[in-house]
Formats: structure tokens, C-alpha cells, sequence
């Protein structure tokens, strides 16, 4: 799920870069960016996580709550730049609570389940 992230990243920050350029605004455009900055941030972290559950270290809530969160607040911020409404913004801290629910969650975890 993280290598799919991450290729998801780079086709989108391509997209982003190349293809939107003259069709939305500054606005539009930094949305877009922020989306992308997080989208390869935690897809890296979900690969990080993902190790951690081989080994047992921790559960795959955290990875669940990255992962929902990177769908929600990225994927509002794609959506807007898109031309989804205005109001698609009220949900995209949503997904930046997730997001710190599950580095939260990671860190709380780590120190309660010891290796296999």
C-alpha cells in the first residue's frame, strides 16, 4: 500500500506540475502541492510502519489511520483543485486528525507491544 502511495505521489505531483499549471489558480496550485507534500510524507511513513508490523511492534491501526487519513485530506485538497466546491474543505482536517492519530498511535503502541 505504500509503493502504491508513493506512485500515486509521483504521477500526481507530475500532473500537478506539468498539466494544471495554466487551467487553475495559485490557490489551486498550492493546494495541489500540500496535497502531494503529505501524500509522499506519509507514504513514506507507512512504509516505515509497515516494517514495524512484520516485526511486530506494532498493530496495523496506525498504518488504518495513516491511510484514511491520507485519503481524506489529500484527497479533498485534489478534489478542490478539480473544482469540487469550497466546502470540501471542511473535511480535509479530518484527515489531518487522522493523520495525527495514527503518528499518535504509533507512538503509544510502540512502547506497549514488545516483539514476537
Amino acid at each position: 500500500i505504500a509503493a502504491i502511495n508513493m506512485a500515486i505521489a509521483v504521477a500526481l505531483g507530475a500532473f500537478g506540475a506539468h498539466g494544471l499549471e495554466n487551467i487553475v489558480s495559485v490557490q489551486q496550485i498550492e493546494w495541489w502541492h500540500t496535497a502531494t507534500l503529505y501524500l509522499f510524507v506519509h507514504a513514506l511513513g507507512l512504509l516505515v510502519v509497515g516494517v514495524l508490523i512484520r516485526l511486530k511492534y506494532v498493530t496495523q491501526t496506525t498504518a488504518w489511520l495513516l491511510q484514511i487519513g491520507i485519503i481524506i485530506f489529500a484527497g479533498s485538497l485534489y478534489a478542490m483543485t478539480l473544482g469540487a466546491p469550497r466546502w470540501f474543505g471542511a473535511i480535509t482536517p479530518v484527515g489531518g486528525m487522522l493523520m495525527i492519530a495514527g503518528w499518535l498511535w504509533l507512538a503509544v503502541s510502540a512502547f506497549k507491544i514488545k516483539p514476537a
